[in-house]
């Protein structure tokens, strides 16, 4: 009864922030969303109040000084954050993936010296992966590490690092001399250039825009042993333990996806009752009315399986299946979505005096971002050979 009772009641809390955040997102993101992101300009008053929120330390357990939130909450506010504004999304993404990398696989000494740091969101972290000649490839990356004592210098360039200039850590994987994968905490102060780190100019994209996305160069950079993650037992695990992590990632892409998409249907829905042709509002064209029915169906698909999948990850289940199903549909479904909205609106669609052009623009990234729909499938299907082979 006791159990029941404390369920529920978490489930009360839960219930209210994802209240607090939705009304907040009406009220303070939307109306400036689309100024900011034509701008290109970084959300300062739009990062504190999430600061505020806690949602840097939503995930980070309660005895590190964080909320401990389970991941389908988390999965419901990365949701609202993207229905206002995708980007407010992937200022936390990395974040969260470096915080799981640390409390999952790393030393004690790791968790108490970083975790407490990162729940407030004036300590940020970011996630370093991907190269100039390794993306999908995950397996092909040439950053290399090389012991020298109780250190490592590191050497290489990295693509595609969100927050990378106001990080203060980087989750960094390299590659060492026995040619395996390690990863290193990469401690940093905020800015362009730092002992060895430099970082390009911003690089411009179609979307997700407000918050930078750069290149990354290390040329001798020194990380001491005491940052491998996971220490010792570390070495040569970075990339199992990344890509356990990224689990967390594509149930955020999949969230992201199905905010963007709410956004969207929520727009078109809209114009459809405003917009009048040959004496009637559109909507009550069959034409009209067949694409909503459609991107209703596909974005509650959509978030069926984000839902269910972020359930499987809060009982401990292996989920890259699931998150690879989730990230897979749901982006494809979202980038269908924004298209038929873009197209309900018509040519007012393709101006920016309308929201719509934004959703389209961002959606491309969740099919791109957290592994290709390429690689997903890749993913599933070999998940399934595993939990369906024939004797």
């Amino acid at each position: 009864m006791t159990s029941q009772g404390s369920v529920h009641q978490d489930q009360e809390i839960a219930d209210q922030m994802i209240d607090t955040i939705a009304k907040w997102v009406d009220k303070d993101v939307i109306p400036y969303a689309s100024e900011l992101e034509h701008a290109d300009e970084f959300p300062q008053v739009m990062f504190d109040q999430m600061c505020e929120f806690g949602l840097f330390g939503a995930t980070i357990p309660e005895e590190y000084g964080g909320l401990g939130l389970d991941i389908t909450t988390y999965a419901r506010i990365v949701e609202e954050l993207s229905r206002g504004w995708m980007s407010l999304s992937g200022i936390l993404n990395t974040h969260k993936i470096a915080a799981t990398m640390i409390g999952r696989y790393g030393t004690e000494e790791q968790k108490q010296k970083y975790l407490p740091q990162m729940v407030d969101g004036s300590y940020r972290a970011a996630f370093s992966l991907s190269e100039p000649d390794s993306g999908s490839d995950a397996g092909a990356l040439r950053c290399k590490a090389a012991q020298d004592g109780d250190e490592w210098i590191i050497n290489g360039t990295k693509m595609w690092v969100t927050n990378g200039v106001r990080a203060h850590i980087v989750m960094l994987l390299a590659r060492t001399p026995d040619d395996r994968v390690t990863c290193f905490i990469v401690e940093k102060e905020p800015g362009d250039n730092f002992e060895g780190i430099s970082t390009s100019k911003k690089i411009h994209k179609l979307g997700y825009k407000g918050l930078e996305t750069v290149e990354m160069s290390y040329v001798d950079h020194r990380v001491p042993n005491a940052n491998m993650l996971g220490g010792d037992e570390g070495q040569g695990n970075g990339l199992r333990y990344a890509l356990s992590a990224l689990e967390l990632g594509r149930i955020n892409i999949a969230s992201r996806a199905v905010g963007v998409g709410q956004a969207a249907f929520n727009a078109a829905m809209k114009y459809a009752q405003e917009r009048e042709t040959f004496g009637k509002p559109i909507f009550q064209h069959q034409a009209i009315q067949f694409k909503l029915a459609e991107m209703a169906t596909k974005l509650q698909a959509a978030r069926l399986m984000t839902y269910d999948a972020a359930a499987r990850f809060d009982r401990g289940e292996r989920i890259d299946l699931e998150a690879g199903m989730a990230k897979l549909f749901a982006s494809e479904a979202c980038f269908e979505i924004c298209t038929d909205a873009l197209r309900i609106h018509g040519g007012n669609g393709y101006t920016q005096e309308y929201d719509v052009e934004r959703y389209f623009r961002d959606s491309p990234l969740m099919i791109i971002g957290e592994g290709t729909s390429e690689v997903q499938k890749m993913v599933i299907a070999r998940k399934l050979l595993e939990r369906h082979a024939i004797d």
